[in-house]
């Protein structure tokens, strides 16, 4: 019995369709079609049926169908150990980090342990932090950097660092000496507010802001990234974690108005890990270090 067979058949089976299973598979559809029929000679049973040019499974394909998925999973997960130990891997290390903290965060500390592990094959999540500390508890990732404070506990929450929130609005022409002063009531009421980017504060937030402004107009905008893209296409305005814009207000792509209508939250960052080894170690120290440096 083939591996490709095998392949084609999950794929098969998934699509039930040849046509869409050759173009997965990269492979013509007549080829498809002898794979399938070999792996049903093999088996002495037919796994689809073919009615008006359609397919679907047979009661055997249907049964069949986890125990090949089964097989030819644990057959690429063992060229992929093969490849990576023939690249000088010797060990698997995974993080799962949210998409909030992945591109301040992530670059700087991964460089410097890449470096320092060059014989570690390291995988990335971007998950959600709600998903992380679940990730962690049931082995998927060694470690996860997450918004949110873990629950469980058998799982460990080290704080790594405090971020002041902003409040931050598109770059205008004027510099801060020849510009009109700045109403933060009004900016608030002419723009959007981009909000529910962060899983911390903005209930809190929008329940204070709710005092100060009548109309408020807000729109969910899930993702930080979006946002800061949002804010400065000029489309509104927004409340971010200071390590989430540090770069685009020196680069003066946005500006951050003094806001003086009450006191704005910090959000932590957290570090979430079941178990200490070497590597989770070593990446708590540089993570450590990046931020308290």
């Amino acid at each position: 019995m083939e591996y490709q067979w095998l392949k084609t058949f999950c794929i098969a089976a998934e699509t039930l369709n040849f046509r869409k299973a050759s173009e997965k598979l990269m492979l013509s559809q007549p080829s498809v079609t002898v794979h399938i029929r070999l792996l049903e000679e093999h088996l002495g049973t037919p796994l689809f049926e073919r009615q008006n040019n359609r397919v679907s499974l047979t009661d055997t394909g249907k049964f069949f169908l986890p125990e090949a998925q089964q097989i030819v999973n644990r057959i690429e997960n063992s060229v992929g150990k093969v490849q990576a130990f023939a690249q000088g891997y010797r060990r698997n290390w995974s993080i799962a980090i949210s998409p909030l903290m992945a591109e301040t965060i992530l670059p700087n500390v991964l460089r410097s342990f890449m470096k320092h592990h060059p014989d570690v094959e390291i995988s990335i999540r971007i998950e959600e932090s709600h998903q992380i500390e679940q990730l962690v508890e049931q082995g998927e990732v060694n470690i996860g950097v997450s918004a949110l404070e873990a629950q469980q506990r058998n799982i460990q929450s080290i704080p790594i660092y405090e971020d002041p929130i902003l409040f931050i609005m598109p770059f205008d022409e004027y510099d801060e000496e020849s510009g009109p002063p700045i109403d933060i009531k009004d900016v608030l009421q002419k723009n959007y507010l981009f909000t529910h980017h962060h899983p911390v504060f903005w209930d809190s937030l929008l329940l204070q802001l709710n005092k100060h402004i009548v109309s408020l107009r807000t729109m969910k905008v899930t993702q930080a990234h979006i946002t800061k893209r949002f804010i400065q296409d000029g489309l509104g305005v927004s409340f971010l974690p200071h390590s989430i814009v540090r770069r685009e207000l020196i680069e003066g792509k946005m500006m951050q108005p003094h806001f003086d209508l009450f006191e704005l939250p910090s959000v932590s960052t957290y570090l979430i890990v079941k178990r200490q080894g070497d590597l989770e170690i070593d990446f708590i120290d540089r993570i450590s270090t990046y931020y308290f440096r």
